[in-house]
């Protein structure tokens, strides 16, 4: 462990009376062997916030912020972030996410009482190179095992933000949550209601690439799963777990609604888990107000959106998982001609890869079948077949400009739709992709 500690902050330990601390996930992550992206680095000692920011001051850190009230201090050095915090207990008011009130000590069990799961509540000793475990954790960390520092219920009904970070934070490394864990988990699972929009947003966000943090295999998956069985997606997504034990047809689907959701963002890529996590989210509602799933991409699309407004997504983020739960279910059996594919093709150009994974995934989460789904299969060959005749794609390929078709006599109200219909036209083979041919077309068409 000292041998990836920064030297700097090594330094800094050294020029201190009282021990330094590492404390939290990179301990957690160095015992049980957990390898991945550069972390940022917690610690902590019995000294005051004043006093620790001058003493980094003078080692070399550049400090950014410091926090009196709650004894933090937010500093840099070499590329790393450190946040740094006095030793302390706190009292919380149900429902309020910071604490009440703030009370240091020099008691190092004292202080790991006021953390969230034993897992991060191990130090590192800077000075004498050696772990100090007031909680137990190591053993913890040993069995790939959460559990709360103290009592689950006053853990979760202080800050309901652990509620997510439980679920992320289990996700990420492959540990089980114990079942006192879960229980106190859902009882307090209400709590999520109290917590800013921004932050739950963040976790959510983590936890659909949860897999990406150490390399733990369908990771994102199992930290839905325990979303689901803590309460805390009913509580957030309750429109998404409206699905949970709805049957679907036994022909195309071995799962509920829920459950293929849940696989389908399993077996998502990345970049498109949350339209993955939202591309069913219409089924619960249009199965319960008209009896039937038939529509539900167009309700999808509506329901997604008012999701994401609440837990105040990126625009664009939010737009374009919209736009993939809109379109995911268009041609699903094969049955649109070429020249639609094709016309939808270059119309949607700028998310047909996304759609393509999204159609890919929904196919393998309905009888966990990898096989390649007929449709991305037809959607390819029709795609390979338009770049092999070298048909414009983007209306930059087209041979013809706006300002021509305007000195051609196409008012310019109606220059945006002539483009477009001349493209469509294109790659349908109605017309060549010739300047000359592709404005008497457009003539032809205003007769």
């Amino acid at each position: 462990m000292y041998n990836l500690i920064p030297q700097k902050l090594i330094r800094l330990a050294q020029s201190l009376q009282k021990p330094l601390y590492v404390v939290g996930g990179a301990c957690r992550d160095f015992i049980a062997g957990l390898k991945g992206e550069n972390c940022d680095w917690d610690i902590c000692a019995p000294v005051r916030a004043e006093e620790f920011s001058a003493a980094a001051e003078r080692a070399g850190f550049k400090v950014s912020a410091v926090f009196k009230n709650t004894g933090t201090v937010r500093m840099s050095a070499d590329g790393y972030d450190f946040e740094y915090a006095c030793f302390r207990t706190d009292r919380y008011v149900r429902g309020e996410h910071s604490p009440a009130e703030v009370y240091f000590t020099e008691d190092i069990t004292a202080d790991a009482c006021r953390r969230d799961f034993k897992c991060n509540a191990v130090y590192y000793d800077i000075k004498a190179r050696d772990f100090v475990d007031p909680l137990g954790g190591i053993e913890e960390i040993k069995n790939r095992v959460i559990s709360t520092v103290v009592a689950a219920e006053k853990v979760f009904g202080e800050d309901g933000l652990r509620l997510m970070r439980l679920c992320r934070i289990a996700a990420q490394t492959g540990f089980t949550p114990s079942k006192e864990c879960v229980d106190g988990a859902r009882k307090n699972r209400a709590m999520l209601n109290d917590i800013a929009a921004e932050r739950v947003w963040a976790e959510l966000s983590a936890l659909l690439r949860a897999d990406i943090k150490y390399g733990v295999a369908q990771a994102q998956y199992a930290g839905l799963c325990i979303m689901r069985d803590t309460g805390v997606l009913a509580t957030l997504l309750p429109e998404l777990a409206a699905g949970d034990g709805m049957e679907q047809r036994a022909d195309f689907h071995s799962h509920d609604v829920l459950e293929h959701t849940l696989r389908c963002v399993r077996y998502a890529p990345v970049n498109i888990r949350l339209a993955a996590l939202l591309h069913d989210v219409g089924k619960p509602y249009c199965k319960n107000v008209f009896g039937k799933f038939a529509g539900h991409e167009t309700e999808g699309e509506r329901i997604a959106g008012e999701i994401c407004a609440r837990l105040k997504a990126p625009k664009r983020v939010a737009e374009r998982a919209c736009a993939l739960v809109r379109w995911h279910m268009y041609d699903l059996s094969g049955a649109t001609s070429p020249n639609k594919v094709r016309k939808f093709i270059v119309r949607h150009l700028d998310i047909l890869d996304d759609l393509l994974a999204l159609k890919q995934a929904d196919y393998s989460a309905c009888k966990d079948d990898l096989s390649v789904a007929p449709c991305v299969k037809r959607w390819r060959n029709i795609y390979s077949e338009m770049l092999s005749a070298g048909l414009p794609l983007t209306l930059k390929q087209l041979a013809v400009r706006g300002d021509e078709l305007i000195g051609a006599g196409i008012c310019p109200d109606e220059t945006a739709k002539t483009l477009d219909f001349l493209l469509c036209e294109c790659v349908t083979g109605n017309v060549p992709n010739e300047k000359e041919r592709l404005i008497k077309h457009a003539r032809a068409r205003r007769v």
